[in-house]
């Protein structure tokens, strides 16, 4: 059950940039963004050459992310693979 993990979402927090970081470090481009519910990190999508929302999650266990940008309309859940609700 994806809802398992919702304590983890931290209330109020803020986006880390407008950007994938570490796209712009790399020189790559970010295919859509997702940002991390506990901490905020915005990282670039799987579609993306360097998924790196999902390298957050490997590094550093936070489990759910959200759409980031002008679709925020879904959030997901890493550890289940499934989206979570709102």
């Amino acid at each position: 059950m994806a809802d398992a993990h919702i304590d983890q979402v931290s209330e109020g927090v803020k986006p880390s940039s407008d950007y994938c970081k570490e796209c712009l470090e790399e020189g790559t481009k970010a295919i859509a963004l997702r940002e991390c519910l506990t901490c905020g990190h915005v990282g670039c999508c799987d579609s993306s050459i360097g998924l790196h929302a999902t390298g957050h999650f490997k590094e550093t266990g936070h489990p759910i992310m959200q759409a980031f940008g002008e679709a925020r309309a879904w959030r997901w859940c890493y550890i289940d693979r499934a989206y979570v609700a709102e």
